[in-house]
């Protein structure tokens, strides 16, 4: 867990290398103290402000957030995706965040109901971009790909292998031909918008006994961040330039999902205030850490990189 988030405000923010030469953020790296490089990607980053004992179990935590009926149950996320084939197979090109409608998300769900419960589970939606599978206590789960891991990719490298994986691919492979040709995909194209052609498996496991965090509180609007908090007893508020501008020692704010130019043309109001009053931890998702005191705005002879 990192040693700053209690004496600091602590900036999650996305991989270094998408801010240009001229953004703010680049002028903090120039005069920081650079720290031990911290975990890459999304899932990581939140494993490295949480402790939960185990593997993160994103189904369950995020079942519990929304729904509340998580605890003494076994789950995997199923959450809807476009997957496009291509000359080499097929790549994942979303998952979740696909602007459906309840009522799409419901007609889409309706005839893969069927095909999980005989093979024991129960698929519910709990919110149109959150697919859950409620799982028999005694189901060996392999080892499924984080959607973060797959985007872009061909999804067949993700798969979980093996006769562990066999039966999970079979149900995947059912699930697509379904989605295939459903209305809702048909009246998607006409308008427009990508298909949810199939699910993407992921994050199973039970919900925590219990989930230690050294974080005061958490402003941001993801769900699983604000799950973990939630169930470590962390104050969470949702993103406004208000809350990032009372940020105090202890708080991490969730910038990490935002383009880079929206951080400095939205947030960047609030946000600087905070670097003339408060040290801030800068973590990227692409794993540097960085630590900026309110005199380092004095090492103006340190330039932009």
């Amino acid at each position: 867990m990192r040693e700053t988030a209690v004496e600091t405000v602590c900036w999650w923010l996305p991989d270094l290398s998408r801010f240009d030469r001229d953004h703010p953020v680049r002028a903090l790296t120039a005069r920081a103290d650079v720290l031990e490089p911290g975990p890459r990607g999304y899932l990581a980053g939140l494993a490295g402000y949480f402790e939960t004992g185990s593997e993160l179990p994103a189904a369950a935590l995020t079942r519990q957030a929304l729904v509340g009926d998580a605890a003494d149950a076994l789950w995997l996320s199923a959450d809807p995706a476009w997957v496009q084939p291509d000359l080499n197979g097929a790549r994942l090109l979303a998952c979740g965040q696909l602007g459906l409608t309840p009522d799409e998300a419901q007609a889409l769900a309706e005839p893969l109901l069927a095909v999980f419960a005989e093979a024991g589970m129960t698929l519910v939606v709990s919110t149109p971009d959150r697919w859950h599978l409620r799982l028999p206590p005694d189901t060996e789960l392999p080892v499924f790909a984080a959607p973060e891991q797959a985007l872009g990719e061909d999804v067949f490298e993700h798969l979980p292998p093996g006769a562990a994986g066999k039966r999970w691919r079979l149900l995947l492979n059912e699930a697509q031909i379904l989605l295939h040709q459903h209305p809702v995909n048909r009246a998607r194209r006409e308008r427009g918008l990508p298909p949810i052609n199939s699910v993407w498996l992921w994050g199973g496991g039970c919900l925590p006994a219990g989930i230690r965090s050294r974080l005061s509180a958490v402003v941001g609007d993801d769900i699983l961040l604000a799950a973990l908090a939630q169930r470590a007893g962390v104050t969470v508020h949702a993103r406004t330039p208000d809350r990032l501008a009372a940020a105090g020692a202890g708080t991490l704010i969730d910038l990490q999902d935002l383009p880079a130019e929206a951080i400095a043309r939205d947030w960047w109001v609030a946000l600087a205030p905070l670097i003339r009053s408060r040290p801030i931890a800068l973590d990227f998702a692409s794993g540097e850490r960085l630590l900026h005191r309110p005199w380092h705005r004095l090492r103006v002879w340190r330039r932009r990189a």
